[in-house]
Protein backbone atom coordinates (compact mmCIF):
# COMPACT_ATOMS: atom_id res chain seq x y z
CA UNK A 1 0.00 0.00 0.00
CA UNK A 2 1.55 3.34 -1.05
CA UNK A 3 2.56 5.71 1.73
CA UNK A 4 0.43 8.79 2.20
CA UNK A 5 1.88 12.25 1.86
CA UNK A 6 2.29 14.22 5.04
CA UNK A 7 0.28 17.45 4.55
CA UNK A 8 2.49 19.44 6.91
CA UNK A 9 5.67 18.42 5.07
CA UNK A 10 4.01 19.12 1.71
CA UNK A 11 2.92 22.62 2.81
CA UNK A 12 6.39 23.28 4.22
CA UNK A 13 8.03 22.21 0.94
CA UNK A 14 5.68 24.39 -1.10
CA UNK A 15 6.25 27.34 1.23
CA UNK A 16 10.02 26.92 0.97
CA UNK A 17 9.82 26.64 -2.83
CA UNK A 18 7.68 29.79 -3.00
CA UNK A 19 10.11 31.76 -0.83
CA UNK A 20 13.10 30.60 -2.85
CA UNK A 21 11.33 31.44 -6.11
CA UNK A 22 10.47 34.93 -4.89
CA UNK A 23 14.01 35.53 -3.71
CA UNK A 24 15.41 34.27 -7.02
CA UNK A 25 13.10 36.59 -8.96
CA UNK A 26 14.21 39.54 -6.83
CA UNK A 27 17.87 38.71 -7.43
CA UNK A 28 17.29 38.38 -11.19
CA UNK A 29 15.36 41.67 -11.25
CA UNK A 30 18.20 43.40 -9.42
CA UNK A 31 20.74 41.89 -11.82
CA UNK A 32 18.67 43.14 -14.77
CA UNK A 33 18.57 46.66 -13.31
CA UNK A 34 22.32 46.64 -12.72
CA UNK A 35 23.02 45.45 -16.28
CA UNK A 36 20.62 48.07 -17.65
CA UNK A 37 22.43 50.81 -15.73
CA UNK A 38 25.78 49.51 -16.95
CA UNK A 39 24.48 49.60 -20.51
CA UNK A 40 23.32 53.19 -20.15
CA UNK A 41 26.69 54.26 -18.73
CA UNK A 42 28.79 52.08 -21.03
CA UNK A 43 30.44 55.04 -22.77
CA UNK A 44 32.03 55.90 -19.42
CA UNK A 45 32.53 52.37 -18.10
CA UNK A 46 34.31 51.02 -21.19
CA UNK A 47 37.28 53.47 -20.99
CA UNK A 48 37.60 52.62 -17.29
CA UNK A 49 37.67 48.90 -18.09
CA UNK A 50 40.32 49.40 -20.79
CA UNK A 51 42.36 51.58 -18.44
CA UNK A 52 42.21 48.94 -15.71
CA UNK A 53 43.39 46.25 -18.13
CA UNK A 54 46.27 48.46 -19.29
CA UNK A 55 47.13 49.36 -15.70
CA UNK A 56 47.42 45.70 -14.70
CA UNK A 57 49.83 45.27 -17.61
CA UNK A 58 52.01 48.27 -16.77
CA UNK A 59 51.74 48.41 -12.96
CA UNK A 60 54.74 46.07 -12.29
CA UNK A 61 57.06 48.56 -14.05
CA UNK A 62 55.57 51.52 -12.19
CA UNK A 63 55.79 49.66 -8.89
CA UNK A 64 59.46 48.86 -9.53
CA UNK A 65 60.25 52.51 -10.24
CA UNK A 66 58.32 53.77 -7.23
CA UNK A 67 59.43 51.32 -4.55
CA UNK A 68 62.86 50.26 -5.77
CA UNK A 69 64.23 53.39 -7.37
CA UNK A 70 62.19 55.80 -5.19
CA UNK A 71 60.71 57.72 -8.08
CA UNK A 72 57.88 60.15 -7.40
CA UNK A 73 54.44 58.67 -8.23
CA UNK A 74 53.72 61.26 -10.93
CA UNK A 75 57.13 60.78 -12.55
CA UNK A 76 56.86 56.99 -12.52
CA UNK A 77 53.33 57.08 -13.94
CA UNK A 78 54.32 59.53 -16.67
CA UNK A 79 57.40 57.49 -17.63
CA UNK A 80 55.43 54.23 -17.83
CA UNK A 81 52.66 55.87 -19.87
CA UNK A 82 55.16 57.33 -22.35
CA UNK A 83 57.01 54.00 -22.48
CA UNK A 84 53.74 52.21 -23.23
CA UNK A 85 53.00 54.65 -26.08
CA UNK A 86 56.53 54.15 -27.48
CA UNK A 87 56.13 50.37 -27.37
CA UNK A 88 52.77 50.58 -29.13
CA UNK A 89 54.24 52.88 -31.78
CA UNK A 90 57.14 50.45 -32.22
CA UNK A 91 54.72 47.58 -32.74
CA UNK A 92 52.86 49.59 -35.38
CA UNK A 93 56.16 50.35 -37.13
CA UNK A 94 57.20 46.68 -37.01
CA UNK A 95 53.94 45.78 -38.73
CA UNK A 96 53.64 48.71 -41.13
CA UNK A 97 57.20 49.10 -42.48
CA UNK A 98 57.67 45.54 -43.84
CA UNK A 99 54.16 45.59 -45.28
CA UNK A 100 54.83 48.92 -47.01
CA UNK A 101 58.19 47.72 -48.34
CA UNK A 102 56.57 44.63 -49.86
CA UNK A 103 53.32 46.26 -50.93
CA UNK A 104 54.23 45.99 -54.62
CA UNK A 105 54.91 42.28 -54.32
CA UNK A 106 51.71 41.76 -52.34
CA UNK A 107 49.57 43.72 -54.81
CA UNK A 108 50.99 41.73 -57.72
CA UNK A 109 50.33 38.56 -55.74
CA UNK A 110 46.71 39.60 -55.23
CA UNK A 111 46.31 40.13 -58.98
CA UNK A 112 47.90 36.77 -59.71
CA UNK A 113 45.69 35.13 -57.08
CA UNK A 114 42.56 36.56 -58.66
CA UNK A 115 43.73 35.35 -62.06
CA UNK A 116 44.35 31.84 -60.67
CA UNK A 117 40.89 31.80 -59.13
CA UNK A 118 39.42 32.87 -62.48
CA UNK A 119 41.33 30.14 -64.32
CA UNK A 120 40.20 27.57 -61.78
CA UNK A 121 36.57 28.68 -62.08
CA UNK A 122 36.72 28.43 -65.89
CA UNK A 123 37.76 24.77 -65.70
CA UNK A 124 35.90 21.69 -64.47
CA UNK A 125 33.76 21.19 -62.51
CA UNK A 126 32.46 24.79 -62.60
CA UNK A 127 33.26 25.56 -66.27
CA UNK A 128 32.52 29.27 -65.91
CA UNK A 129 33.09 31.16 -69.15
CA UNK A 130 34.06 34.78 -69.59
CA UNK A 131 30.42 35.69 -70.25
CA UNK A 132 29.35 34.10 -66.97
CA UNK A 133 32.06 35.91 -65.02
CA UNK A 134 31.22 39.22 -66.72
CA UNK A 135 27.51 38.72 -66.00
CA UNK A 136 28.23 37.97 -62.36
CA UNK A 137 30.42 41.07 -62.14
CA UNK A 138 27.70 43.26 -63.71
CA UNK A 139 25.10 41.83 -61.31
CA UNK A 140 27.38 42.60 -58.38
CA UNK A 141 27.86 46.18 -59.60
CA UNK A 142 24.10 46.68 -60.00
CA UNK A 143 23.49 45.34 -56.50
CA UNK A 144 26.12 47.69 -55.10
CA UNK A 145 24.52 50.63 -56.89
CA UNK A 146 21.08 49.66 -55.57
CA UNK A 147 22.39 49.52 -52.02
CA UNK A 148 24.44 52.71 -52.22
CA UNK A 149 22.40 54.28 -49.42
CA UNK A 150 23.09 51.37 -47.11
CA UNK A 151 26.78 51.53 -47.97
CA UNK A 152 26.85 55.21 -47.01
CA UNK A 153 25.14 54.39 -43.71
CA UNK A 154 27.58 51.58 -43.04
CA UNK A 155 30.49 53.90 -43.86
CA UNK A 156 29.21 56.58 -41.50
CA UNK A 157 28.70 53.94 -38.82
CA UNK A 158 32.26 52.75 -39.35
CA UNK A 159 33.61 56.30 -39.10
CA UNK A 160 31.62 56.82 -35.92
CA UNK A 161 33.02 53.58 -34.52
CA UNK A 162 36.57 54.68 -35.31
CA UNK A 163 36.00 58.06 -33.63
CA UNK A 164 34.55 56.37 -30.56
CA UNK A 165 37.56 54.06 -30.50
CA UNK A 166 39.96 57.02 -30.62
CA UNK A 167 38.09 58.81 -27.82
CA UNK A 168 38.03 55.64 -25.73
CA UNK A 169 41.76 55.13 -26.25
CA UNK A 170 42.63 58.70 -25.24
CA UNK A 171 40.44 58.50 -22.12
CA UNK A 172 41.87 55.10 -21.22
CA UNK A 173 45.44 56.44 -21.46
CA UNK A 174 44.65 59.41 -19.21
CA UNK A 175 42.89 57.13 -16.73
CA UNK A 176 45.82 54.69 -16.82
CA UNK A 177 48.16 57.53 -15.87
CA UNK A 178 45.99 58.51 -12.90
CA UNK A 179 45.55 54.87 -11.83
CA UNK A 180 49.31 54.36 -11.89
CA UNK A 181 49.88 57.61 -10.00
CA UNK A 182 47.15 57.49 -7.35
CA UNK A 183 46.15 53.82 -7.28
CA UNK A 184 47.92 52.84 -4.04
CA UNK A 185 46.06 55.61 -2.19
CA UNK A 186 42.65 54.45 -3.36
CA UNK A 187 42.01 51.66 -0.84
CA UNK A 188 42.92 53.69 2.26
CA UNK A 189 40.67 56.49 1.03
CA UNK A 190 37.86 54.05 0.27
CA UNK A 191 38.09 52.45 3.71
CA UNK A 192 37.56 55.85 5.34
CA UNK A 193 34.43 56.52 3.25
CA UNK A 194 32.59 53.27 4.03
CA UNK A 195 30.66 52.55 7.23
CA UNK A 196 30.90 49.51 9.48
CA UNK A 197 32.30 46.26 8.17
CA UNK A 198 32.04 47.52 4.60
CA UNK A 199 35.25 49.40 5.34
CA UNK A 200 36.95 45.99 5.57
CA UNK A 201 34.89 43.91 3.13
CA UNK A 202 34.98 46.18 0.07
CA UNK A 203 38.78 46.79 0.13
CA UNK A 204 39.37 43.06 0.67
CA UNK A 205 37.23 42.15 -2.36
CA UNK A 206 38.85 44.95 -4.38
CA UNK A 207 42.34 43.65 -3.57
CA UNK A 208 41.46 40.10 -4.57
CA UNK A 209 39.74 41.35 -7.73
CA UNK A 210 42.83 43.35 -8.70
CA UNK A 211 45.08 40.33 -8.25
CA UNK A 212 42.68 38.23 -10.33
CA UNK A 213 42.55 40.83 -13.10
CA UNK A 214 46.34 40.94 -13.20
CA UNK A 215 46.46 37.15 -13.45
CA UNK A 216 44.05 37.30 -16.42
CA UNK A 217 46.13 39.85 -18.34
CA UNK A 218 49.37 37.97 -17.70
CA UNK A 219 47.87 34.63 -18.72
CA UNK A 220 46.37 36.12 -21.88
CA UNK A 221 49.73 37.66 -22.78
CA UNK A 222 51.44 34.30 -22.21
CA UNK A 223 48.94 32.49 -24.43
CA UNK A 224 49.31 35.16 -27.13
CA UNK A 225 53.09 34.74 -26.96
CA UNK A 226 52.74 30.99 -27.47
CA UNK A 227 50.50 31.59 -30.49
CA UNK A 228 52.91 34.12 -31.98
CA UNK A 229 55.95 31.88 -31.51
CA UNK A 230 54.43 28.68 -32.90
CA UNK A 231 52.58 30.32 -35.81
CA UNK A 232 55.58 32.52 -36.63
CA UNK A 233 57.85 29.47 -36.62
CA UNK A 234 55.47 27.62 -38.95
CA UNK A 235 55.30 30.58 -41.34
CA UNK A 236 59.10 30.83 -41.35
CA UNK A 237 59.47 27.14 -42.16
CA UNK A 238 56.97 27.39 -45.02
CA UNK A 239 58.73 30.49 -46.34
CA UNK A 240 55.88 32.99 -46.08
CA UNK A 241 57.03 36.63 -46.16
CA UNK A 242 56.28 39.16 -43.40
CA UNK A 243 56.81 36.57 -40.65
CA UNK A 244 57.61 39.13 -37.93
CA UNK A 245 54.61 41.42 -38.62
CA UNK A 246 52.29 38.40 -38.75
CA UNK A 247 53.69 37.07 -35.46
CA UNK A 248 53.23 40.47 -33.79
CA UNK A 249 49.70 40.70 -35.21
CA UNK A 250 48.94 37.24 -33.82
CA UNK A 251 50.17 38.27 -30.36
CA UNK A 252 48.09 41.47 -30.31
CA UNK A 253 44.89 39.88 -31.59
CA UNK A 254 45.21 37.09 -28.99
CA UNK A 255 43.76 39.55 -26.44
CA UNK A 256 40.47 39.40 -28.37
CA UNK A 257 39.24 35.80 -28.01
CA UNK A 258 37.96 33.90 -31.05
CA UNK A 259 37.62 36.87 -33.43
CA UNK A 260 41.24 37.96 -33.02
CA UNK A 261 42.54 34.51 -33.88
CA UNK A 262 40.28 34.31 -36.94
CA UNK A 263 41.44 37.70 -38.20
CA UNK A 264 45.16 36.98 -37.74
CA UNK A 265 44.77 33.55 -39.34
CA UNK A 266 42.88 34.99 -42.31
CA UNK A 267 45.63 37.56 -42.94
CA UNK A 268 48.36 34.91 -42.74
CA UNK A 269 46.55 32.53 -45.13
CA UNK A 270 45.80 35.37 -47.57
CA UNK A 271 49.46 36.46 -47.69
CA UNK A 272 50.57 32.84 -48.16
CA UNK A 273 48.04 32.44 -50.98
CA UNK A 274 49.04 35.55 -52.94
CA UNK A 275 52.78 35.00 -52.52
CA UNK A 276 53.30 31.24 -52.33
CA UNK A 277 50.27 29.61 -53.93
CA UNK A 278 47.50 27.22 -52.93
CA UNK A 279 49.69 24.47 -51.48
CA UNK A 280 51.55 26.70 -49.03
CA UNK A 281 48.32 28.51 -48.15
CA UNK A 282 46.71 25.20 -47.20
CA UNK A 283 49.79 24.26 -45.16
CA UNK A 284 49.62 27.62 -43.33
CA UNK A 285 45.92 27.09 -42.74
CA UNK A 286 46.64 23.67 -41.25
CA UNK A 287 49.34 25.11 -38.98
CA UNK A 288 47.02 27.86 -37.75
CA UNK A 289 44.16 25.44 -37.11
CA UNK A 290 46.42 23.11 -35.10
CA UNK A 291 47.92 25.94 -33.03
CA UNK A 292 44.54 27.57 -32.43
CA UNK A 293 43.00 24.28 -31.36
CA UNK A 294 45.85 23.68 -28.93
CA UNK A 295 45.57 27.25 -27.67
CA UNK A 296 41.80 27.26 -27.30
CA UNK A 297 41.37 23.78 -25.87
CA UNK A 298 44.64 23.16 -24.00
CA UNK A 299 46.88 26.16 -23.34
CA UNK A 300 44.34 28.89 -22.60
CA UNK A 301 42.03 26.87 -20.33
CA UNK A 302 45.00 25.42 -18.44
CA UNK A 303 46.82 28.71 -17.94
CA UNK A 304 43.72 30.76 -17.15
CA UNK A 305 42.18 28.12 -14.91
CA UNK A 306 45.39 27.97 -12.90
CA UNK A 307 45.87 31.75 -12.68
CA UNK A 308 42.21 32.67 -12.17
CA UNK A 309 41.05 29.77 -10.03
CA UNK A 310 38.48 28.72 -12.64
CA UNK A 311 37.97 25.30 -14.12
CA UNK A 312 38.93 24.98 -17.79
CA UNK A 313 35.34 24.13 -18.71
CA UNK A 314 34.15 27.30 -16.98
CA UNK A 315 36.59 29.35 -19.07
CA UNK A 316 35.30 27.82 -22.32
CA UNK A 317 31.66 28.28 -21.34
CA UNK A 318 32.27 31.86 -20.20
CA UNK A 319 33.84 32.84 -23.54
CA UNK A 320 30.98 31.17 -25.45
CA UNK A 321 28.30 32.86 -23.34
CA UNK A 322 29.99 36.26 -23.41
CA UNK A 323 30.41 36.16 -27.18
CA UNK A 324 26.78 35.17 -27.64
CA UNK A 325 25.50 37.96 -25.39
CA UNK A 326 27.76 40.88 -26.30
CA UNK A 327 29.84 39.90 -29.33
CA UNK A 328 33.57 40.70 -29.37
CA UNK A 329 33.49 42.79 -26.19
CA UNK A 330 31.56 40.06 -24.41
CA UNK A 331 34.10 37.44 -25.46
CA UNK A 332 36.94 39.73 -24.32
CA UNK A 333 35.44 40.42 -20.89
CA UNK A 334 33.79 37.05 -20.25
CA UNK A 335 36.72 35.38 -18.50
CA UNK A 336 37.69 38.29 -16.20
CA UNK A 337 34.04 38.88 -15.31
CA UNK A 338 33.60 35.20 -14.47
CA UNK A 339 36.76 35.34 -12.36
CA UNK A 340 35.56 38.45 -10.51
CA UNK A 341 32.19 36.82 -9.84
CA UNK A 342 34.08 33.83 -8.45
CA UNK A 343 36.13 36.15 -6.21
CA UNK A 344 33.01 37.75 -4.78
CA UNK A 345 31.32 34.37 -4.32
CA UNK A 346 34.32 32.88 -2.51
CA UNK A 347 34.61 35.91 -0.21
CA UNK A 348 30.90 35.89 0.65
CA UNK A 349 31.05 32.15 1.29
CA UNK A 350 34.00 32.67 3.62
CA UNK A 351 32.13 35.34 5.56
CA UNK A 352 29.02 33.16 5.88
CA UNK A 353 30.92 30.03 6.81
CA UNK A 354 31.16 28.85 10.39
CA UNK A 355 34.82 27.88 10.04
CA UNK A 356 37.40 30.63 9.53
CA UNK A 357 38.93 30.87 6.05
CA UNK A 358 42.35 29.46 5.36
CA UNK A 359 45.00 32.04 6.19
CA UNK A 360 46.69 33.50 3.18
CA UNK A 361 50.50 33.26 3.11
CA UNK A 362 52.13 36.45 4.23
CA UNK A 363 54.37 38.13 1.70
CA UNK A 364 57.42 39.78 3.31
CA UNK A 365 57.57 43.50 2.63
CA UNK A 366 60.04 44.79 0.15
CA UNK A 367 63.05 46.47 1.75
CA UNK A 368 63.26 50.22 1.93
CA UNK A 369 59.78 50.94 0.65
CA UNK A 370 58.54 54.44 1.14
CA UNK A 371 54.89 53.38 1.28
CA UNK A 372 52.88 50.21 1.23
CA UNK A 373 52.04 49.35 -2.41
CA UNK A 374 48.35 48.59 -2.47
CA UNK A 375 47.51 46.23 -5.27
CA UNK A 376 44.36 47.85 -6.55
CA UNK A 377 43.51 51.09 -8.19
Amino acid sequence: MPAKLNPDKARSALRTSAVLSAQTLLVLAMAYVVLWLLGRAWSVIWPVVVALLLTTLTWPVARFLRYRWKWKPALAAAFVTVLFLVVMAGIIVVIAVPVASQSGELSQGVVDGIQRVREWASGPPLNFGDDDITGAFDAAVERLQASAGNIVNYTLTGVNTVLNGVITTVLALFLMFFFLKDGPRFLPWLSKQLPGRLADDVPAVATRSWDTLGAFVRSQAFVGLLDAVFIGLGLWIVGVPLVLPLAVLTFITAFVPIVGALFAGFVAVLIALVTQGWVDALIVLGIIIVVQQLEGNVFQPMVQSRGLGLHAAVVLLAVTLGGGLAGIIGALLAVPVAALVSVVYVYVREQLSDSPPDPEPEVPPEPDQGEEPATTV
